[in-house]
């Protein structure tokens, strides 16, 4: 009895310990928890690194999480969801589940069973003493025992497209991308300092700037681009308070925004604080040079007035990187101002008033703009001798520029109304009682915001852009169903309540609808809609002194309605041009040159019927040559087949090099070859020689062929390409491929054999022992 009861106490006490055992086992803090690696010990799949804080865990995962598979080494934060900040062998990932990491060689690898490494530091340290550890601040160093914990290497100096608290940030510091929301390979965008001004960053699209920083200056602060100190202080070190930044990370995004996030401690989920470019107009130069930008509008980009885009198909599809081009580039011009500009890179002078800066700048061709800002008794005189870049309107602060134009360029008269903003207002389209017409007194220029509007029976709407030459402006409206033209289009009339007697007609609906180019969530419920304006009656006036900007006029009264500059005798008032015009249609100043315009007409039209009739006897004759070649091709395809007709070709020498077409070889067109080996298309190559690649080709007939393609660094020269054409129509047998004919074409030595489907390995090789033979 009491040995029974001795073996349940045994009994009893085993399995506390198992269940013991197995507790522990199970315990998130055990295998798993340890924070480091050494030469006698790795990291397999499924198992991690954890720091010892728990706030960061390293080992293999898959971002995509598709069938797949793609492993990554990495860091990542402890919390949900997954947040990587670091990748290994970002370039190289492993397949499948084999992979370990360790420490061989004195260095750090990711390699997988088969011994093929992915990812190594590359330091070859002959020693034994190594350890790897992963640090509560998410740094992954390289450590050696008996140097009481040097740093052989970490991974804070190669960061990939994440800045943590303890990154050094000096002009060595980059951040590259991700490819993708699930490909952690490098993608397009890096981050690091600006190469150009050191105290600035620069956020690079390949070799294109994306975004750049700016020095905030005294009354002309661009917050937008601005890096905002809270940034500057989490890059800087000798703010030791890691408490305070160890929750936050800076993230180059692939999408091409700078990211900073913060941690909520209580939530444990991550916000985002700041992003930069803030929006299009963010982007360096969006609207390129001379392009004005602003995220406010559906149209976010126009050209300066005086200026016009330079690739107008591409304008018009929303790509603006291309910019704007000047109307006239004569240097017989003046300025036009507009306020509150943001505007780069200006060269800076004093002067003693603003007629001194503006003189500066009018006496230099190359000056494009200028703005003068005044300093206590001072005037500093801001010039840019380079193309305008990275213009953006609507700004609090910025420059008030003045930029050089050709006033005849823009229709400038004297009934013209002052520019509103970036907009000029060109007669006849009136702001007020001293300008333009009154028949098109519908606009209004807010002094305080410089917005133009144009005011409609239905309601007053923000005018985005004025095109003088084409008679057309454009609004901004609210739609009244999202993004909906179809909509708009058909019943926009009524809407706008224009009628038949305006002078206003819309032209289109939803013009240039370029919402995805904007970040402005405002903005998704909101058309462009252009309108056009009726050509204008004579101009108003109240004396013969308000008509001399419309030459052969005179102030007259007509009928009951205002007085008019109307046209003299023998002229005619023409509401297009704006100026009287003689009657008949055009002006005694103007027939000369009309005349001399008719007279080069006619004889561009002479040359042109020489130049055609001389096109069409070429293009007869070379018909009637192809003809004829074509019926050599036909004759010649056979006469080669004994070696009678090959000594008749050794003997006729034909084959010269001035002469590539003399061999009596049949000679095909290199366009022809182009043509049946549809432009030598991997798709059709056969396979490929020491002296070149060898085609499948297919001729319009059906007739296949196979063509040897030899290469130019075969070292084959025109005599041996002659001997191979012999030899191959010498040696005629059943059991080898015939000679067809043969192309010369500058570099190109082509080679036209009867293709021959899986019966023509013995060929191939007597071609190869023939080539080794003629070495």
């Amino acid at each position: 009895m009491k040995r029974t009861s001795r073996w349940s106490v045994v009994h009893i006490l085993s399995v506390i310990l198992f269940c013991y055992t197995i507790l522990i086992l199970s315990s998130p803090h055990c295998c798993s928890a340890r924070d480091n690696i050494t030469i006698k010990s790795r990291l397999g799949y499924a198992q991690t690194l954890v720091s010892a804080g728990n706030r960061f865990e390293l080992g293999f995962f898959d971002p995509s999480r598709s069938s797949n598979v793609k492993r990554y080494v990495g860091i990542w934060y402890t919390t949900n969801p997954q947040t990587v900040v670091w990748v290994a062998n970002r370039g190289k990932p492993l397949s499948d589940n084999s992979g370990v990491l360790s420490i061989a060689g004195g260095d750090l690898k990711v390699s997988d069973d088969k011994g093929i490494v992915y990812w190594h530091t590359d330091l070859g340290l002959k020693r034994l003493n190594l350890v790897a550890k992963l640090e509560d601040t998410g740094n992954f160093v390289l450590l050696e025992y008996r140097s009481k914990g040097k740093i052989l290497w970490q991974s804070f100096d190669q960061p990939t497209d994440t800045f943590l608290y303890g990154m050094k940030m000096d002009e060595n510091f980059k951040l590259t991308s991700w490819t993708s929301k699930e490909d952690p390979a490098p993608g397009n965008f890096t981050f690091k300092k600006d190469p150009a001004e050191e105290s600035q960053f620069v956020v690079m699209e390949k070799i294109i700037t994306h975004w750049r920083s700016m020095e905030p200056e005294t009354g002309k602060i661009f917050e937008s681009d601005v890096m905002p100190s809270t940034i500057l202080n989490f890059f800087d070190l000798s703010n030791n308070r890691p408490e305070v930044y160890s929750d936050k990370r800076l993230v180059m995004s692939f999408t091409g925004d700078l990211q900073y996030w913060q941690l909520d401690i209580d939530t444990k989920n991550w916000s985002l604080m700041l992003w930069f470019p803030k929006d299009i107009c963010g982007v360096f130069n969006f609207c390129g040079n001379f392009g004005i930008c602003n995220s406010k509008n559906k149209l976010p980009c126009k050209c300066l007035p005086g200026f016009k885009p330079k690739l107008p198909e591409k304008w018009k599809a929303g790509i603006f990187s291309d910019g704007c081009s000047r109307k006239n580039t004569s240097c017989d011009n003046d300025f036009l101002s507009f306020k509150r500009m943001k505007v780069r890179n200006p060269d800076s002078f004093e002067a003693k008033d603003e007629k001194e800066c503006r003189e500066m700048c009018l006496s230099n061709c190359q000056c494009q703009a200028y703005s003068y800002v005044r300093q206590r008794d001072t005037v500093l005189c801001l010039t840019w001798t380079e193309d305008l870049k990275d213009l953006q309107d609507d700004q609090d602060g910025g420059y008030d520029v003045n930029v050089r134009v050709v006033l005849s360029d823009i229709g400038a008269t004297g009934r013209n109304c002052e520019t509103c903003g970036t907009n000029l207002v060109p007669y006849p389209l009136s702001t007020g009682p001293k300008c333009g017409d009154p028949m098109y007194a519908r606009f209004y220029c807010n002094n305080d915001t410089d917005h133009l509007s144009f005011n409609a029976p239905s309601g007053s709407y923000n005018v985005i852009s004025v095109d003088p030459e084409a008679r057309i402006f454009v609004i901004q409206m609210q739609s009244e169903k999202p993004d909906n033209c179809f909509f708009m289009k058909s019943s926009g009339s009524r809407i706008l309540q224009l009628n038949e007697s305006s002078q206003f007609n819309v032209t289109s609906w939803c013009s240039g609808d370029l919402g995805n180019f904007t970040t402005d969530s405002s903005l998704n419920d909101t058309v462009a809609v252009g309108i056009s304006w009726k050509p204008p009656l004579e101009p108003t006036c109240t004396s013969s002194a308000e008509c001399k900007d419309w030459p052969h006029s005179t102030c007259n009264k007509t009928g009951n309605g205002p007085k008019r500059c109307l046209c003299n005798a023998n002229f005619r008032w023409d509401g297009l041009a704006l100026n009287c015009t003689p009657e008949g249609g055009q002006s005694a100043e103007s027939f000369h040159s009309n005349k001399l315009l008719l007279l080069i007409l006619g004889l561009s039209l002479a040359t042109a019927m020489a130049l055609f009739c001389a096109v069409v006897s070429i293009c007869v004759w070379r018909r009637k040559v192809v003809k004829r070649r074509a019926k050599q091709r036909k004759a010649a395809l056979h006469r080669y087949d004994t070696e009678r007709g090959v000594k008749e070709l050794i003997d006729s020498n034909k084959f010269k090099e001035q002469d590539e077409t003399g061999i009596d070889v049949p000679f095909f067109d290199f366009e022809s070859i182009i043509a049946a080996t549809d432009n030598f298309s991997e798709e059709n190559k056969l396979g490929k020689g020491g002296f070149g690649p060898v085609y499948k080709g297919k001729f319009p007939g059906g007739q296949e062929i196979a063509v040897k393609r030899l290469s130019s660094v075969s070292g084959q020269g025109l005599e041996e390409f002659k001997n191979e054409v012999v030899l191959i129509a010498k040696l005629q047998h059943r059991n080898l491929v015939r000679l067809l004919g043969y192309c010369i074409r500058r570099e190109e030595k082509i080679l036209l054999y009867e293709y021959m489907p899986n019966k023509s390995l013995d060929s191939w090789i007597f071609v190869d022992i023939w080539h080794q033979n003629m070495r």
